[in-house]
């Protein structure tokens, strides 16, 4: 039989990717914080392009000396790559390369996404932030005037009930706790089939590739090891690529910057199948004394890159939201409807400008133009566009 706990707390965030141990940090300095996670680790994932602007967010969080020092810490295996510029073959097929070598905030990075979000993790308990993992949420209710969160924490066979002043959902595109009180809209279908191989290729360059029925990605990881991922739709995916080694195999040879690091690669791929990488959204952001936050609130299309930083900028930018208007202790009906209403319009503007980036760039590619995949991103009218 499961046992009882009784918790309280100012914010409850559901969630510990980037976006919910950013807005734990940013927020314990300031209220108690309770950070929830279904994994006990964080899990393997692809995405692992963080933007030179993050330092800036590093520095702000008092990170950033600590997170650099795992560039330098073991030089032969550093946990981190700094990002050196990609090699795109995108609209034209003379491949032309971009770098951040003039960017006044450095090169940005390449993450081992498991550490980053361990390291990240770690910073939060330090500071005082109540951690609980691996622990599922089950029910969610609002009663006197206060939140009631219901997990199941099935390692020690109990369930935990806190009554939290507010609620940031920071749990993915899943957005476990938002889609009960709002709708989520889907913008397109996209998904990546992914795998990681051994990288002994000299070039440390990332590549896209542009091809008839989507793109392909590849870039170097920490660890000596390289990720291959190709982008496309389900109705256009070749069928069991997501499940065949060889068939993947074959499928990327095809193209030149995948068949160079197949080619001097000896030893086997890992296949991770497949992952959503489409464009979606809420249709609302926040509602009575609660806020989405990363991809729970929006996920994007990953040729803008900017994944991890969006989740990091948006975590900062909902924590001072939350500072400026006291939101947590004010919870009357006004002061909800003015942070409602501001925090819907800063990420509504955050949408916009994302689409017009991905409207732009899908738009430079008309090598393919009666190939349904690249038709669809090109018709402003489709659920693609």
């Amino acid at each position: 039989m499961l046992q009882e706990t009784e918790l309280q707390t100012d914010i409850v965030i559901i969630g510990a990717g980037v976006a919910g141990c950013i807005a734990a940090l940013a927020l314990c300095d300031s209220y108690q914080v309770t950070l929830i996670d279904k994994s006990e680790m964080p899990e393997e994932r692809i995405g692992e392009c963080l933007a030179p602007a993050a330092r800036r967010i590093l520095q702000q969080l008092d990170l950033l000396t600590e997170f650099e020092n795992q560039l330098v810490a073991n030089v032969l295996t550093p946990q981190h790559l700094h990002n050196a510029g990609l090699q795109i073959s995108w609209g034209q097929s003379t491949p032309y390369v971009t770098d951040n070598l003039s960017n006044p905030d450095g090169l940005g990075w390449r993450l081992d996404r498991q550490v980053f979000e361990s390291f990240s993790r770690e910073k939060a308990l330090q500071r005082g932030v109540r951690c609980i993992w691996p622990a599922k949420l089950t029910h969610s209710e609002y009663q006197g005037q206060r939140w009631q969160i219901t997990l199941t924490q099935l390692q020690q066979e109990q369930t935990i009930n806190i009554a939290s002043q507010f609620v940031i959902d920071a749990t993915g595109r899943e957005a476990h706790f938002a889609k009960k009180y709002t709708a989520r809209k889907q913008h397109d279908r996209l998904i990546s089939c992914w795998a990681t191989v051994a990288n002994t290729i000299e070039n440390q360059l990332g590549s896209i590739c542009a091809t008839q029925n989507g793109w392909w990605y590849s870039a170097p990881l920490p660890n000596q090891r390289r990720v291959l991922a190709f982008q496309t739709d389900p109705d256009l995916l070749t069928k069991g690529l997501q499940r065949d080694t060889k068939l993947f195999t074959q499928h990327a040879q095809c193209y030149v910057n995948q068949a160079k690091i197949l080619d001097v690669c000896q030893q086997p791929i890992t296949l991770h199948g497949i992952v959503s990488a489409n464009s979606t959204r809420l249709e609302c952001f926040a509602g009575q004394q609660w806020a989405a936050l990363g991809d729970a609130a929006l996920s994007f299309d990953p040729i803008s890159s900017q994944g991890i930083f969006n989740a990091m900028a948006s975590a900062m930018q909902l924590a001072d939201l939350m500072k400026k208007l006291e939101i947590v202790n004010k919870i009357e009906h006004d002061s909800q409807l003015q942070f409602k209403k501001l925090y819907q319009q800063q990420i509504e503007q955050i949408w916009h400008r994302y689409l017009d980036h991905k409207r732009y760039f899908y738009a430079q590619e008309q090598r393919w133009s009666n190939s349904p995949f690249w038709q669809r991103r090109q018709q402003p009218n489709s659920i693609y566009g």
